[in-house]
């Protein structure tokens, strides 16, 4: 993992955390400290150690390149959320105790992300010139830029609406899509991804008929057979799921097993490790997902040299553009507030235009919701020709369906922005 240099810690600790902690100059320290919060442990460890890897190689990359307001490095400490409001609420804590000005999450869920930003708002109401940033790379609960909108929190994916209405126009042009059962997780995000569900494909399909709508615990289901089986019996072409790590990846397993061919339409399967093995082990069905970019898409030189470099250094495949995406962005606004004071930070990140590896982004003011790329598409054996890379060691790939641009996907929002 990432090592701070000792020349910084021992500038810091020269200096006296209090005393860097109430200055927002980055003159006064030799580092600029992020907070990693999301699960290191439990069912859904390897998910957060594929985050963490992305947003170390990127503070890593930073760093090589000179920093940030031309030689202050960053810092990246890591905490385990364990998929726990609680525990990340006291990682929270334990980050801003140990200097963090930022904090890096996503992964743990919508509750649990939600609980973080309620938490930092209440630190930087009552410790002014002590602000924490959180930076919300996974989590993509609307509300997070809508109603409960922060000026404090700022959204690097796109969010559910955003992604479901990719889904939904996709559906629209696959006329054989007739019978849809929603299956997902019973959380915020999972409620949410079946409502968007229900909501934009019956709008962009009003013939596909909805057989059926059931909510699990999540990662607590080890046997998915009656889940399955519930499929069937309602006569279900296709599933909506909004489920990830290994609630889903048990899910297409049992069906596989009972030889149910079926079309799954999810929001960031591909990027998960794993899944692509096991739709190449199960050979039945078709996954689809919505992101900012899969492996092998065509026409992405930019993406494809930095996975190439990522490749080099961690020794990993690279699978995520916007996790490496959001400690740039944090930089590029700390170089653009000419300091690291939180709220001078914050007023940058506003708005913000950023040419990144998969084209332009803005950081919208509004909701602080960036608008970005989304690419719909499909896990599907290589057949040289919409598929020509292979990907987890076997003959399977990522099939380009639809592309879209961010401003198409742009949802009306009614967040109501209060500024310090």
């Amino acid at each position: 993992m990432f090592s701070p240099p000792s020349r910084a810690i021992g500038a810091i600790a020269a200096a006296g955390l209090a005393a860097l902690l109430a200055h927002g100059s980055s003159h006064a320290a030799d580092t600029y400290r992020i907070a990693y919060i999301d699960p290191l442990s439990g069912p859904f460890s390897a998910v957060g150690e594929l985050m963490l890897n992305h947003i170390q190689f990127a503070v890593e990359d930073i760093n090589a390149q000179g920093g940030v307001l031309g030689g202050t490095e960053l810092e990246l400490l890591k905490f385990d959320s364990k998929l726990s409001a609680q525990e990340s609420q006291s990682a929270l804590q334990a980050a801003i105790d140990q200097g963090a000005r930022a904090i890096v999450t996503g992964g743990s869920g919508s509750s649990v992300v939600t609980a973080l930003v309620q938490s930092a708002n209440r630190w930087n109401q009552r410790n002014p010139g002590r602000e924490v940033l959180v930076l919300n790379h996974s989590s993509i609960d609307p509300e997070l830029t809508g109603k409960t909108c922060s000026f404090w929190h700022f959204q690097t994916e796109a969010n559910t609406a955003m992604k479901m209405k990719a889904l939904a126009g996709t559906i629209a042009d696959l006329p054989e899509i007739r019978k849809i059962y929603l299956l997902n997780q019973d959380y915020a995000h999972g409620r949410q991804w079946a409502a968007y569900g229900r909501q934009m494909v019956g709008q962009a399909r009003p013939d596909i008929q909805f057989t059926g709508e059931i909510f699990h615990a999540i990662g607590q289901v080890k046997d998915f057979a009656p889940y399955v089986a519930g499929l069937r019996q309602a006569g279900a072409d296709a599933v909506i799921t909004g489920n990830w790590g290994p609630d889903l990846s048990l899910l297409l397993k049992a069906a596989g097993d009972s030889g149910l061919q079926l079309r799954y339409f999810n929001h960031s399967a591909g990027a998960m490790p794993g899944t692509v093995t096991t739709m190449s082990q199960i050979r039945k069905g078709d996954l689809t997902w919505v992101a900012e970019w899969h492996p092998g898409q065509a026409d992405q030189p930019q993406v494809d040299a930095l996975a190439q470099r990522y490749r080099q250094r961690m020794g990993k495949e690279f699978l995520s553009p916007r996790m490496d995406l959001t400690p740039r962005l944090l930089a590029a606004a700390i170089d653009k507030a000419g300091q690291t004071d939180s709220v001078a930070v914050a007023r940058a990140l506003e708005g913000l235009r950023y040419d990144s590896i998969i084209g332009p982004v803005e950081m919208r003011a509004q909701d602080h919701q960036l608008l970005l790329p989304q690419v719909v598409n499909t896990i599907a054996p290589v057949d040289g020709q919409k598929v020509t890379v292979a990907w987890e060691g076997t003959d399977y790939g990522f099939r380009t369906d639809a592309v879209f641009t961010g401003a198409e996907l742009a949802q009306p929002s009614d967040c109501q922005m209060r500024r310090p």
